[in-house]
């Protein structure tokens, strides 16, 4: 496996897996409503780590993530200024902040029906993977917490127990997401052609793919007409949402900033 790429974390290994099958589920708006980053920067915004303007920035993106799906310029600023803001925070720091942002802000964002899905592969000997863009640290609190085989995810340099505000090989993303399920395969003697894979991103497209069962769940616009014309599943857990008016929107985001305020002028103090 290459480590300079990625890293595979076993949370939970199953006991009787059905041979050479799996499944793989992205997290960002397929497991969970919205960003994980973005409530892990959420929380570090809390303790006093950056500025309104940045927290402001980021809602705004959260907003149009959850609204209209990913978008490859606002995954990159994010991911810019969590690398920027993570020097110098030791390992252990970021650890049990994710078990913070789990039980916060993560676990009632779960989409039950993905969650179903999920319980379902298990239930039945698959193995079951997490497989996102986020830090690998939050992805293996994210797969504990759910019960799940295990977890990929971006992987931030460190020295000395500290984060040094780069990464490990890139974001893993994308393309980057197919390449690293396969050397999974490989190494686990997966037949990708009995697997699945869950995402609601164009952009995953590469992954959805490589296996038998490409399934969409939550998906874009692009993934949408992409999994219309060939046939493959689409799941979409936000019914009560799609009606929304953009006032709705609009008040949502308000809300967000409001409550971004409120915990900086917590942490400044009372003149803020």
């Amino acid at each position: 496996m290459p480590e300079e790429k990625y890293v595979a974390v076993v949370t939970r290994p199953v006991a009787a897996p059905q041979p050479g099958e799996a499944a793989f589920f992205d997290v960002d708006n397929t497991l969970m409503r919205g960003a994980s980053l973005f409530h892990v920067a959420r929380k570090m915004h809390q303790r006093g780590a950056f500025t309104l303007r940045q927290a402001a920035g980021m809602a705004w993106k959260q907003l149009k993530f959850v609204a209209r799906g990913e978008n490859m310029d606002d995954v990159h600023a994010v991911r810019d200024l969590a690398l920027t803001l993570a020097v110098g925070i030791s390992v252990d720091d970021i650890k049990a902040l994710g078990e913070e942002v789990y039980d916060e802000m993560i676990a009632s964002r779960i989409w039950p029906g993905a969650k179903a899905l999920a319980e379902q592969h298990l239930r039945v000997g698959r193995r079951v993977w997490l497989v996102t863009a986020t830090p690998i640290e939050v992805a293996t609190v994210i797969s504990t917490r759910l019960g799940l085989t295990g977890a990929l995810g971006t992987v931030g340099e460190v020295s000395d127990g500290m984060y040094t505000g780069r990464l490990v090989g890139d974001i893993l993303h994308g393309s980057a997401k197919a390449v690293a399920v396969q050397a999974l395969a490989d190494q686990e003697d997966l037949d990708l052609r009995r697997c699945w894979a869950y995402s609601d991103s164009y952009n995953d497209v590469p992954l959805l793919s490589l296996v038998g069962h490409p399934v969409a769940i939550n998906p874009d616009a692009k993934l949408r007409r992409h999994a219309r014309d060939r046939n493959w599943p689409v799941y979409d857990f936000r019914a009560g949402r799609r009606a929304a008016t953009f006032g709705l929107k609009a008040a949502t985001f308000g809300g967000v900033v409001y409550g971004l305020w409120k915990g900086f002028a917590r942490i400044r103090g009372p003149h803020v």
